[in-house]
């Protein structure tokens, strides 16, 4: 009887955890969210001090002229937002190729940057339209990754084809690591890149749909990729 009422107990009280538990994940990834952000661009990072700055005229407290800045920011975008859909696009771009491109480190960082925006920018997809989500399975049969294919272009390693391959990090897909692996190893993933940026930033809870059929269909390579 004791071991009964112990176990209904326990029971009850898991039944309780549960319930509460989506709103304690919630919040937990919220509070990581918003240390994440502050490490990025609290008021003590370098870019919180620009903002900061831009604040001060109309507030002397410093986090009150941090919020002010932000505000301020926040608000120019409009502004820069109706000048590029106005045709400022152009010049922007020419403006950036001329300066941050050229530049030997950062010009391949932001190269970076900008392609992996474009994934989220639907008047940049002609500049990643040879780019396609891939299934790597390690070995042929081992671990599978989802990965971004940039180019269908491949090369010869030891008589072996080989081609390049980006694994973003979950839940910001802006880095990642850059991996070249055999040809035979990668099988097509039937989604869009929205899809692919989508899985990552949900860090896993939105699944793959089709996964186990896609994992057993070889990528088919076009006529330009046997022939490099």
């Amino acid at each position: 009887m004791l071991k009964q009422s112990f176990r209904s107990v326990v029971t009850t009280w898991l039944t309780g955890l549960l319930a509460l538990l989506p709103l304690v994940l919630t919040l937990a990834l919220l509070a990581w969210l918003f240390s994440l952000l502050n490490k990025l661009v609290g008021p003590s990072t370098m870019i919180g001090q620009v903002l900061g700055a831009l604040g001060q005229p109309f507030a002397s407290n410093p986090m009150l002229a941090y919020l002010v800045g932000t505000l301020v920011l926040l608000g120019s975008l409009y502004p820069l937002g109706l000048a590029v859909q106005l045709g400022l696009r152009r010049p922007l771009a020419w403006l950036l190729d001329m300066t941050l491109r050229r530049a030997p480190l950062i010009g391949s960082l932001y190269g970076l940057a900008d392609r992996f925006v474009g994934l989220l920018d639907r008047s940049k997809n002609a500049d990643i339209a040879a780019m396609s989500p891939v299934w790597c399975i390690f070995g042929g049969e081992g671990a599978a990754v989802l990965a971004l294919r940039p180019n269908p272009e491949t090369f010869e390693l030891d008589g072996r084809s080989y081609c390049a391959i980006l694994v973003p990090t979950a839940p910001i897909p802006v880095g990642g690591g850059l991996i070249y692996v055999p040809v035979e190893w990668l099988r097509p993933a039937e989604m869009g890149v929205e899809g692919l940026t989508s899985i990552y930033l949900s860090m896993g809870l939105t699944p793959p749909h089709q996964a186990g059929r896609l994992a057993k269909e070889p990528v088919v390579l076009s006529d330009d990729s046997k022939a490099s």
